[in-house]
């Protein structure tokens, strides 16, 4: 994240890293919330000396934004979107708890749900939990998103819990010589959902 700062990328962490419940098992998934130019980020990354491992597009429905991941290792690794997202998008970052890179410098802990569907409220010596089922007006209250968002999250992960997790629309790992802008391109050239995505969020826009 100091890295991204360093070239003026505002960037968060989402999810138990905001929150602060971490385990070794924990994923650090850093978020640039605006599309961007890839050059610039992997620029970067390059003066930092942070080798990349991968670099995969994605688009998890056809209703979402298609985002980029460079993937540092298995467990780490930076997105950004690379067409503007909907509201229910930007709120998700929210929803898990989301921290930027001075609240991380201040050890600063932050409130948000986790993959149960509980609240993670941080404490003085630890955290509170809460399921928030049924309780979706008073959590987007305290999370500062709107009820849809939160009533979206909850349906998605409570099937994800009936029927599994299942695959996105469109995944694609880059080539070498490949960029994402390139790749975005011959995605929309190919798919005709992603052309549509792509016309409508220009069009919202301008």
């Amino acid at each position: 994240m100091a890295a991204l700062d360093s070239l003026h990328l505002q960037t968060s962490v989402h999810g138990s890293v905001a929150r602060g419940d971490v385990n070794k098992n924990s994923d650090v998934d850093v978020f640039i919330r605006e599309p961007q130019s890839s050059f610039l980020v992997e620029t970067a990354l390059e003066k930092a000396r942070i080798h990349v491992s991968s670099r995969v597009m994605v688009q998890a429905t056809p209703t979402y934004a298609v985002k980029a991941y460079i993937e540092i290792d298995p467990r780490t690794s930076i997105s950004f979107p690379l067409i503007r997202m909907r509201k229910v998008e930007t709120e998700f970052y929210r929803f898990g708890g989301e921290a930027n890179l001075a609240q991380l410098n201040a050890s600063a802990r932050v409130t948000g749900v986790d993959k149960r569907l509980m609240l993670i409220e941080p404490t003085e010596k630890g955290h509170v939990e809460s399921s928030i089922i049924g309780k979706e007006e008073q959590t987007a209250k305290t999370l500062g998103i709107s009820v849809e968002t939160v009533r979206d999250r909850v349906r998605t992960l409570l099937k994800r819990d009936e029927v599994g997790r299942t695959g996105v629309f469109i995944k694609r790992e880059l080539s070498a010589d490949e960029t994402f802008e390139m790749a975005l391109k011959r995605l929309a050239d190919e798919n005709p959902a992603v052309r549509r995505k792509m016309k409508k969020m220009a069009q919202n826009y301008g």
